[in-house]
């Protein structure tokens, strides 16, 4: 945790975390009670607090949560085991945390389930066709190989069981440069919003 969080204050990755807090600043306006779902020390989430969102973290992870500040509601449970009530928050997110969670299938039906009616879902995916992908994998260490799901359609298809979606490209990365794009080859990162469906 100690050489992530050293790791989490470079230059590149301040930037990469200052594009996509800004992308998901845009995409949950009108929205107030946020649960992000796998958030690890919460930086993003604590950007999120400070423009004035009540944020839950939810961590598999004790140790990665303690580095959590307080102004974010801290809760150690599995993603597939949530025990909120239902209808409780208006948006949910997972910033590169999904396609790292073994059964999210059922991750994905416990976020509907918590979220209001016409609640919104956020979920940056990693981008195997991209560069930054490849050249992650061709290195031993990276966590980019714990990954355990990368076919996004598969993805894709599980969300829209109970979103209604619309996908995009985003966040163009070519080696520690940070730029716009949505070039399946160049964007870091495949991005789902969904807009919860309303039961039949």
């Amino acid at each position: 945790m100690k050489k992530y969080l050293q790791s989490c204050k470079t230059n590149f990755w301040k930037e990469v975390f200052e594009a996509e807090l800004n992308y998901i600043l845009r995409e949950l306006k009108g929205t107030k009670d946020v649960l992000s779902v796998g958030c690890g020390p919460a930086i993003i989430e604590t950007g999120l607090a400070e423009h004035g969102f009540n944020v839950t973290g939810l961590d598999i992870s004790k140790e990665a949560l303690d580095q959590a500040p307080d102004s974010i509601r801290a809760v150690v449970v599995s993603a597939k085991d949530m025990d909120f009530p239902d209808s409780c928050f208006d948006a949910a997110i997972y910033i590169a945390s999904l396609q790292f969670i073994d059964k999210y299938k059922k991750a994905i039906e416990q976020t509907a389930r918590v979220l209001r009616s016409g609640g919104k879902l956020l979920a940056m995916l990693l981008n195997p066709q991209s560069r930054f992908f490849k050249e992650k994998t061709g290195n031993p260490a990276s966590y980019v190989n714990k990954i355990k799901h990368t076919d996004l359609r598969e993805i894709e298809t599980t969300i829209a069981e109970h979103f209604s979606i619309k996908t995009e490209f985003f966040l163009g990365i070519k080696g520690q440069e940070i730029f716009a794009s949505r070039q399946p080859n160049l964007a870091g990162l495949y991005v789902i919003k969904g807009k919860k469906k309303n039961p039949e």
